[in-house]
């Protein structure tokens, strides 16, 4: 079979999965501190007939760090994070990481986000005040006072550039390597970062973009099945015409 064959269907699997992924961000486009799936291509060189040829790959997809737009709500348990930083919250298996800053009050006391999760201060404990003690304030570096006095911080994460991002749910990922607490917000590569109450971080997802990506996968599409269209049909006449006769 010609190779031309190999090369346009294995384009097609690698634009379904590019077209999932936007699907995927075009869905979550109103969802607080969802961070856009991208997908990195690569070629894979092997030898047919003694010739280089690349066939695509479908791709690896990563979870992109870029800030969202920071949004404005004047709710004392909305918090987004100047920088890039994560909030903890407990999971299933583990601590998972999150930039969607809502916060819910549960009847004891207990900080928990929107589904219901712990939210976690930097050592990985809990977070809890005290649900008559009044307003609650939340400082730039995390401090949780109540009343004057100080319940806690909210743990801010650091996660390492290197490290591999699954998303678990909604905002949240899991990390290959656990993040690192930031403890001092005045360190020296610290100073950006910082935390924002009554705002929370809208999705990085940029729709004209997606869109316009969702209009160049669609005509690429279409161009590789003419193109499988194309070399199926010069195999059958290569067939006929080479064919032995009857």
């Amino acid at each position: 079979m010609q190779s031309a064959l190999y090369v346009t269907l294995s384009a097609q699997v690698a634009l379904e999965r590019r077209m999932n992924t936007v699907a995927s961000n075009v869905a979550n486009l109103a969802t607080s501190g969802y961070r856009a799936e991208e997908v990195k291509f690569e070629s894979i060189l092997s030898r047919a007939g003694g010739r280089e040829v690349a066939f695509s790959t479908p791709g690896s997809s990563f979870v992109s760090r870029k800030m969202g737009p920071i949004i404005k709500t004047d709710a004392p348990l909305d918090i987004a994070i100047q920088g890039d930083g994560w909030l903890s919250v407990r999971g299933n298996s583990g601590p998972v990481y999150t930039r969607d800053g809502r916060m819910q009050l549960s009847a004891n006391g207990d900080l928990r986000d929107l589904e219901g999760r712990a939210v976690l201060d930097p050592g990985g404990s809990p977070l809890a005040v005290d649900p008559n003690g009044g307003a609650i304030v939340i400082g730039s570096d995390g401090i949780i006072t109540q009343g004057g006095n100080q319940m806690g911080a909210l743990g801010v994460f650091r996660l390492d550039p290197r490290a591999t991002l699954t998303r678990v749910g909604g905002a949240a990922v899991s990390s290959s390597v656990p993040g690192r607490a930031v403890l001092d917000f005045n360190q020296i590569g610290e100073t950006s970062l910082r935390v924002q109450q009554g705002f929370q971080e809208g999705a990085n997802v940029n729709s004209v973009m997606e869109m316009s990506r969702l209009i160049m996968i669609t005509r690429t599409f279409e161009g590789a099945a003419a193109a499988v269209a194309d070399t199926e049909s010069s195999l059958q006449s290569a067939i006929r015409s080479l064919g032995p006769a009857s």
